[in-house]
């Protein structure tokens, strides 16, 4: 007689802003509701933002700001539940810092800015630090992380990484064109959260 599969482990998404725009927002509340699908999804925001100030605190205060985001999202989940930091832009980055000092099960990067704006500097040292599996998710319009310079960091790290290219997308993922678009977007999105939902079962 088959023996019942075992129900889907429950899963948390501890889910990071980006530098401009916080947790309300239309975006982060889409795919908020996208990522419900496959799991808990905590959103938060850093202490800067709640200040309403525009200006990002300094690293060490925002990667504290996201462990104790960590730490909340963890009493709200079972105890088993992996946890996997999601991020848009500058959240993608310190989710990937916190990465090395709290062990988290896999780090999903929505746009992650490899490249700083202010002085076009890359900003790869944490990523070649990584060891937790990672997964790129990023579109072919965005400056801030050029594909043909994430390849050779890609090759160089030690973690597990994996890349899923959004064609015609910008920083926010977005395909331009305006209504005549949405379909397409849509789709891309569901290509996306496929992708996501792939990752995270390999972990």
């Amino acid at each position: 007689m088959p023996q019942p599969m075992a129900p889907a482990p429950a899963r948390l998404f501890l889910f990071a802003p980006g530098a401009g725009a916080p947790s309300t927002s239309t975006w982060m509340q889409a795919w908020r509701d996208r990522l419900a699908r496959l799991g808990t999804v905590v959103p938060f925001d850093y202490g800067y933002m709640k200040a309403g100030r525009k200006s990002p605190d300094r690293l060490p205060t925002l990667i504290a700001a996201h462990a104790a985001a960590l730490a909340s999202a963890r009493e709200q989940v079972p105890a088993p539940a992996p946890a996997i930091l999601i991020g848009k832009s500058m959240g993608s980055r310190i989710g990937c810092h916190l990465s090395l000092e709290t062990k988290v099960a896999g780090l999903v990067c929505l746009g992650y800015p490899l490249v700083a704006a202010s002085n076009g500097a890359l900003r790869d040292q944490v990523l070649l630090a990584l060891t937790t599996p990672i997964l790129f998710v990023q579109g072919t319009r965005d400056p801030l992380c050029p594909l043909d310079r994430l390849a050779p960091v890609r090759a160089k790290m030690q973690a597990r990484n994996q890349l899923f290219v959004v064609e015609g997308g910008n920083h926010s993922l977005e395909i331009p064109g305006g209504k005549a678009t949405r379909p397409a977007q849509a789709v891309s999105d569901g290509a996306v959260l496929a992708a996501i939902e792939a990752f995270v079962q390999s972990l």
